[in-house]
C-alpha cells in the first residue's frame, strides 16, 4: 500500500510551508499531529493557572461591582444614609453631612475612583482570556484542517491501490480469457 508520507513532513506537505517559518500556534499543530496526542485544552483552567493574586482579586470585584445585588445594595446605604443626615439626625440639629451631602458625594467620587479602573484591569484580563480562546480555536481548527487532509491522502492512497489491484485482477481476467478463447479456437 502507499503510505502518505510521514508526520514530520507535515509543514511542506500540508501547509507549504518549511517547518521553521511556521508561526507559534501552527508549530503546537504540527508537534501535536507528530507525537499523535490531542490539542484541545480548557481555556479557562489554563487562565486561572496564569493569574495572579491580582487578577483574581480584580475579577472579584468586578463581579460583585457589575451585579443587581451591588446596585440595590449602594442605592439603599445612599438612601439610608440621605434618611439619617437629613430625617433623623437633621431634626435633631446632629447631622454630620446635612443636604448637600459633601461627604457622601466624597465617598462616591473615591468608590468610583477605585472600582473603575478594578474593573478596567479584570477587562483586561478577560480580554486577554478572549485572545488566548481565539488562538486555541485556531490550532484546534488547523489541527482539524490539516487531519481532514491527511485523511484525504489515506483514502486517496487506498483508493490508487484498489484500482491498481483491480487493474491487474483485470489484466489477469483478460490474459485468462484470451488464452480460453485461443483454445475453443483450436479446438
Amino acid at each position: 500500500m502507499n503510505q502518505p508520507s510521514d508526520p514530520t513532513d507535515i509543514p511542506e506537505r500540508l501547509l507549504g510551508r518549511a517547518a521553521g517559518t511556521l508561526d507559534p500556534e501552527e508549530r503546537r499543530v504540527v508537534d501535536s499531529m507528530a507525537a499523535r496526542r490531542p490539542i484541545s485544552l480548557d481555556i479557562g483552567e489554563e487562565a486561572e493557572n496564569r493569574a495572579t493574586f491580582w487578577d483574581r482579586l480584580a475579577d472579584r470585584v468586578a463581579a460583585v461591582g457589575g451585579s443587581w445585588a451591588f446596585i440595590f445594595t449602594f442605592l439603599g446605604v445612599l438612601v439610608g444614609w440621605m434618611i439619617l443626615n437629613t430625617g433623623i439626625l437633621g431634626r435633631l440639629g446632629e447631622a454630620f453631612d446635612p443636604y448637600p451631602y459633601i461627604f457622601l458625594n466624597l465617598m462616591l467620587s473615591m468608590v468610583a475612583a477605585l472600582q473603575a479602573p478594578v474593573i478596567m484591569m479584570s477587562q483586561n484580563r478577560q480580554a486577554t482570556k478572549d485572545r488566548l480562546a481565539a488562538s486555541h480555536d485556531y490550532e484546534v481548527n488547523l489541527r482539524a484542517e490539516l487531519e481532514i487532509m491527511r485523511l484525504h491522502e489515506k483514502i486517496d492512497a487506498l483508493r490508487i491501490e484498489h484500482l491498481e489491484a483491480m487493474t491487474h485482477m483485470q489484466g489477469e481476467v483478460i490474459t485468462v480469457l484470451h488464452n480460453n478463447s485461443i483454445s475453443s479456437t483450436a479446438d
